[in-house]
């Protein structure tokens, strides 16, 4: 028996662990602070607090792009100390399994499993899942029934469109759509109408606070940015219908690409997608009024969970613990081919 196993789901923005011995989830921002181009500085939380902050020889950077591992060296830093923060124990002849996209190419999926065998944590096995099936698991769903299932995951990057049926991906699409696009709609919309810039941090702090999918309420908010007119630092109050105005457009392409899902759907899973509904997750998935935006465009039943950014994390404690879902993973280390 290995000593330990983590269930690893690397998100663009954040990194989530889930401890098996310890029955924990270590959630996490996926960034990094290199001191000199060289030097460790700091990982996680600690890092993305220098964000948009630290002077020009502290470089803070994320190393996920759209889903898939743009900078392995500084994935293996965060992935070693989240890891050591994420267990007590020791991390040797541990067992990993990680969630991957579905869409994306055999040599980015491989790229995953090499992460964890290069990352010197001295793993005994490491598995690779599709990201949609864990999910469907972290929802309480029964994935290896002939059952069809509808997952919406909204990240950070990207929004990944699954059809999940008897432990398999029947159709699924990956568009280039997610809450940092959210923050740029809001970022461009202030500057074009205000004349006002802000960074990215404020811009997803009052996505948070005061963005509605379906229609703004009465709510604003001070943010602190610079004036383009006189090019000093100065406060704006935004409306929640600033907001709205802002991200209705990245909203509605995503429910759009689920649309073209569900026309590719076989008839015999849309009855089931009927009669369960559409099921949302994904950290940017937790925009107020989203599930009765996607209610109203689709005319289905729109299902929402507890802390959506951690479904997958959860997922991998039934995967895990489970020998009929623990199939669903699969190992790449005897083999050439990633399916």
């Amino acid at each position: 028996m290995a000593s330990n196993i983590f269930g690893i789901d690397l998100g663009t923005s954040n990194i989530k662990i889930y401890n098996d011995d310890e029955e924990t989830i270590l959630n996490e921002k996926n960034i990094v602070a290199i001191k000199n181009k060289n030097v460790f500085f700091a990982v996680g939380d600690e890092a993305f607090e220098m964000y948009e902050k630290a002077p020009a020889n502290i470089k803070v950077t994320y190393p996920m792009s759209n889903g898939v591992i743009a900078d392995i060296k500084s994935m293996q830093l965060i992935l070693k100390k989240m890891l050591e923060k994420a267990s007590k124990n020791n991390l040797k002849n541990a067992d990993y399994y990680i969630a991957v996209p579905t869409d994306i190419t055999e040599v980015e999926k491989r790229a995953f499993f090499d992460l964890v065998e290069n990352a010197n944590v001295k793993a005994k096995r490491v598995f690779i899942t599709e990201k949609a099936i864990v999910d469907a698991l972290g929802l309480g769903i029964d994935v290896t029934s002939s059952q069809g299932i509808m997952i919406v995951n909204i990240g950070a990057d990207t929004t990944e469109i699954s059809i999940v049926s008897l432990g398999g991906i029947v159709v699924s699409r990956l568009i280039k759509i997610g809450g940092n696009k959210f923050d740029e709609a809001i970022i461009n919309y202030i500057k074009r109408n205000f004349n006002f810039i802000i960074g990215d941090k404020t811009a997803e702090v009052i996505k948070k606070e005061l963005a509605n999918a379906l229609e703004p309420d009465e709510s604003s908010a001070g943010v602190f940015g610079r004036d383009i007119v006189t090019g000093l630092p100065s406060e704006l109050t935004i409306s929640s219908k600033v907001i709205y105005e802002a991200i209705s457009e990245p909203l509605h392409s995503i429910v759009d690409a689920a649309k073209v899902i569900l026309e590719r759907t076989p008839p015999e899973l849309g009855a089931d997608i009927i009669r369960a509904g559409i099921y949302l997750t994904g950290g940017s998935s937790s925009i107020k009024g989203l599930d009765k935006m996607f209610n109203r465009e689709t005319g289905l039943k729109v299902n929402v969970c507890d802390k959506p950014s951690e479904s997958v994390a959860r997922g991998f404690s039934k995967m895990i613990n489970e020998s009929a879902y623990r199939k669903l993973a699969y190992s790449t280390k005897n083999s050439n081919n990633i399916r």
